[in-house]
């Protein structure tokens, strides 16, 4: 499946004014640049994971000096062009997991996953999505069209590692929903497991509640007015990006992993997302992590628990 987005053109807007006042939607529009327009840069960790940040630049240093190979999508479009690094295994497998990044994140911020999955014998290909690192796209989109961006990369490991392929989906964050969000689609049989950090249930839940604790402000009338920006600009609604829908779906086995204390995607998210599904699934709740902390929490339990999975459903 090839997907191609033209060129974002902010138009004016045909949301009539008389149902709300101008001041919410500025608000909204602010809102909405604030949290879905791209930035070129990532944004400082939160306070509790400062402290693993020596480990961090060590994994990304790992990932700079390993051998990889560098992969394109749409490369004769610009406005669509996505970029991924592909990284082999020390020895010859069929082996692959791809794997999906966090919110203003990029492949080198999965750099410890990576080396997770490459000392267990993994091939790794590690994308940017749309809207961040090399890739194009002036929005973030939540996983919603990288998902299909995905199913084209899945296409990809099989044609270079071959039709005998045995692939891994795994992502943390926004990449944890992106993954549940492609487990909803037709997939090939290569793709045999899925593993999702702490993925929102909805991206119309998860804006809801960020705008009660972060920003004071009411789901109506701001979420509704920037899911009709987001319409306009990235021809997709807000209640179009959901994993519990997509999960719904989804016949592979999935481990869910949540930390505990996790304020940012509150962890009853992880229950929601673990009710909707009905094929075989796992989770775990790592009880005083934060946000996307539980691999840095416990290396070795993360990995422990990662591989009992992998030992039950991916063979």
């Amino acid at each position: 499946m090839n997907l191609l987005i033209k060129r974002s053109v902010v138009k004016p807007l045909l949301i009539p004014l008389t149902a709300v006042t101008a001041g919410s939607f500025l608000v909204s529009y602010r809102l909405f640049k604030y949290a879905f327009e791209r930035v070129d840069h990532v944004p400082p960790t939160s306070k509790e994971k400062q402290k693993y940040a020596d480990d961090y630049y060590d994994y990304v240093a790992w990932m700079k000096q390993t051998a990889s190979q560098t992969w394109t999508l749409n490369a004769n479009s610009p406005e669509n062009k996505v970029v991924a690094s592909y990284i082999p295994a020390t020895r010859p497998t069929k082996k692959t997991v791809i794997i999906a990044h966090g919110y203003k994140g990029n492949r080198e911020t999965m750099a410890n996953y990576v080396k997770m999955f490459h000392e267990m014998g993994f091939n790794a290909l590690v994308p940017d999505d749309r809207g961040h690192g090399e890739s194009s796209g002036n929005y973030i989109n939540f996983g919603w069209l990288d998902r299909l961006d995905y199913l084209q990369w899945i296409n990809r490991v099989i044609d270079h590692v071959g039709k005998d392929s045995d692939i891994l989906l795994f992502g943390v964050s926004m990449g944890g929903a992106t993954v549940e969000m492609i487990s909803g689609e037709t997939l090939p049989p290569q793709v045999k497991a899925l593993i999702a950090d702490c993925g929102y249930a909805s991206i119309r839940e998860e804006l809801t509640y960020l705008l009660k604790q972060q920003f004071h402000l009411p789901e109506y009338p701001v979420e509704p007015l920037v899911s009709g920006i987001n319409r306009h600009v990235l021809g997709f609604s807000l209640d179009d990006v959901s994993s519990t829908k997509q999960l719904a779906k989804n016949n592979r086995p999935i481990l869910f992993i949540h930390g505990g204390r996790d304020t940012y995607v509150p962890v009853k998210m992880a229950y929601e997302n673990y009710r909707a599904t009905k094929s075989p699934k796992q989770l775990w709740i790592v009880k005083n992590a934060t946000h996307a902390e539980s691999f840095w929490y416990n290396p070795t339990a993360y990995r422990k628990r990662v591989t009992a999975f992998l030992e039950t459903y991916f063979k």
